[in-house]
């Protein structure tokens, strides 16, 4: 499944990484952008879908999926509004190994590669800001392997209901406990434990294809210290 796509009239940067540029560098850059719309479940990148260009989303969340020989799937990261889809596109891959999922629907702005590759050797502040990015988000990728292997389902339940909040920038989102068990790469039931222990401390709600956090400062408490890290390192890195 392709995003749908629209020609916007005036396109803004709500992705944060598009709205650091100098805007001088977001005009040049303008033409080559074009405003789409990520459906929830669309394989925006995989073994299936071949690299034609890159995302930068302006809401919602994205994630990589690592799918096994069994069938059972784990996202090892997250992708919002304060990076972009596609950084195996600094190494001009010919093949995706893994899929890149929508799952939180969100609005978009796409770039096809030729482009990107163009203002990276074009150098400046997109080069820059794009390196970083790719920088932290390599980052992000050895915490979660180090977060998976070690703390318990209920501390990365909480980093991921953290993460999701931080690029939705709402309290309210759709989410179903059965994506959040395959994102996390654990059985339905074990995800109804941790919602349930969550919504009877007051710190999340939750209903038919949506969850509401309701005490966000609770829930990073009872994350695991991988939510801090990782924000730490976009931080550095970003700043």
């Amino acid at each position: 499944m392709i995003p749908s796509a629209t020609q916007p009239s005036q396109l803004k940067p709500h992705n944060k990484l598009l709205a650091r540029l100098p805007a001088e560098d977001y005009k040049r850059l303008a033409p080559s952008l074009e405003a789409v719309r990520l459906l929830s479940k669309s394989v925006l990148q995989g073994p299936e879908v071949p690299q034609q260009r890159i995302y930068f989303p302006g809401g919602g969340v994205c994630s990589i999926a690592c799918m096994m020989a069994d069938g059972e799937t784990v996202d090892v990261a997250a992708i919002g509004n304060d990076g972009f889809i596609g950084v195996t596109a600094f190494f001009k891959a010919k093949v995706e190994l893994y899929d890149t999922v929508v799952r939180v629907p969100n609005n978009a702005v796409a770039m096809p590669l030729t482009a990107f590759w163009r203002e990276m050797e074009r150098g400046g502040a997109f080069a820059d800001a794009m390196t970083g990015y790719a920088q932290a988000f390599m980052a992000t990728l050895i915490q979660s392997a180090a977060c998976n292997a070690l703390h318990p389902v209920e501390q990365r339940c909480a980093r991921w209901l953290l993460d999701i909040h931080d690029r939705v920038g709402r309290p309210e989102f759709p989410l179903t406990q059965e994506l959040l068990a395959t994102m996390l790469g654990v059985r339905r039931a074990s995800v109804t434990i941790c919602a349930g222990g969550l919504h009877h401390g007051g710190i999340i709600d939750y209903g038919r294809n949506r969850m509401i956090i309701r005490d966000r400062a609770r829930l990073e408490t009872t994350s695991c210290e991988c939510y801090a890290a990782v924000k730490r390192h976009y931080a550095a890195i970003l700043q």
